[in-house]
Parts: structure tokens; sequence; C-alpha cells
């Protein structure tokens, strides 16, 4: 069979190769099957994926500003874009693309407290995207995107946060609870202001209340003569 004599190389509809005669750089591979005769000639292929990759960095233990040590999980979403570039010109690009995802990360949370960081978790990859756009083009890659996916504290900082945040609560309670009080307070003295200036509603007010009392009560019995009656009729019976 004619197999036996060639030799045969497949690039996939996804892919890229480089392919190196002698070890030498002969041409760029587009999608296909490639036959080579088996002769003295050292041929090998170079590939490359070109779809979009995904990149996870796991658990990177760092130092914010103020010295607090959290571990982060970030990742990135990057295509192959010159496959010369990344596999011709670059050893292992992808161990080099995840060093400089290291270095950017360090360096930007290095400048920011704990508090900034977990209020500005986003621009983290801004700050990443912007700063490794040129370096990452010398590799032949490009990023997509890329983000924090969590930020992982201490368990004493977690705990001491928990109790701040805790705090916080409570004092935002306290200030709800004054502030309602206030009002009825205010509401108070705005009513006994109107109850003093008008007669007719001083009289309706005692009436509401004698209403309220009436209606916990079942049965009175009376004694001491008619002064309690006496005080009821001062009550309902306006005076002349």
């Amino acid at each position: 069979m004619v197999t036996v004599y060639v030799r045969v190389y497949v690039v996939e509809s996804y892919e890229k190769g480089i392919l190196y005669i002698d070890g030498k750089f002969e041409k760029i591979l587009e999608a296909g099957i490639y036959y080579f005769w088996k002769n003295a000639v050292a041929i090998s292929v170079a590939k490359a994926d070109l779809r979009q990759l995904q990149m996870e960095i796991s658990g990177q233990e760092i130092l914010t500003k103020d010295k607090a040590a959290l571990r982060v999980n970030f990742y990135t979403q990057y295509k192959v874009v010159d496959i010369l570039k990344a596999l011709n010109e670059n050893k292992e690009f992808e161990k080099q693309l995840y060093i400089l995802m290291q270095l950017a990360l360090r360096e930007f949370i290095g400048t920011l407290t704990l508090d900034e960081l977990l209020e500005k978790k986003d621009s983290v990859s801004d700050y990443v995207l912007t700063s490794l756009k040129e370096k990452v083009e010398r590799l032949g890659v490009e990023i997509k995107d890329c983000g924090v996916r969590d930020i992982i504290l201490p368990g004493e900082v977690k705990e001491i946060m928990n109790q701040v945040l805790v705090a916080q609560k409570k004092a935002q309670a306290n200030i709800i609870t004054r502030r309602e009080e206030t009002a009825s307070t205010r509401s108070l003295l705005n009513t006994a202001k109107l109850l003093e200036e008008n007669d007719m509603l001083f009289k309706l007010k005692e009436m509401e209340y004698v209403e309220k009392i009436a209606d916990k009560i079942n049965s009175i019995s009376l004694s001491g003569g008619n002064q309690l009656v006496d005080q009821l009729k001062d009550i309902f019976v306006p005076k002349k």
C-alpha cells in the first residue's frame, strides 16, 4: 500500500500548521491533509488551535497594599492570531501568557487596599487588558476577555468583615429608629397644639379614647353614688 511509503499530517478545520523541513521553516499549512514521502528528509508540523481558548489562573496568593493576604481566581479568554509568532518566535507561548497574567494581577492588586479591591473588582480586568495588549501581541495572541472569578479571604479577615457589616447594619437600624421616633414625637406635638387651640377637637379626641376604653370593658359596676355617672355625663354632654 502507498500509505507505507508516505507520511500523513492532518490540520483540522480549526487549526493552522507550520511545516518544517530539515528543521527550517518552510510554510504555513491551512486546514487539510498533507502527504510527504518517507525518505531521509526530516519533516515536522507544528499546529495551533485557532478557536477561542480559556486559561484559568487559580489560587494566586497576593498581598494587597494594606498587607491583607488573599487568594484570587482569574480567567482569560484568548485566541491565537499569528501562528508564526506563537509557535516559531516563542517557546511555549501559553506558559508565557500565564506568567504575564500572574505578574499583571500582582502589580495591580498590590496598589489597592482590600476595601478598594472589593469595590473596584471589575477594574482589574480593564487594567490587565490595557497593560498586556502589546506584550501578548508579541506572543501572537489576542486577549478577548478576562476577569476576576473569586476573591478568597482568610478566615480571620472574613470574620472581621462580617462583624463590620453587622455593626453597619445596626447603626443604620438605629438611625431609622431615631428618625421614626422623631417623626412620632413631632406628630404628637402637632396634635397637642391642635387640641389646645380647638375645644371641639379636644372633646372628640376625649370621646375617642373613652370609646377605646369601652371596647375593652364588658360590664361596669357602680359604687360611691353618682360621681362616676356625672363624670361620664360631663364627657358626652356638651356644657351650655
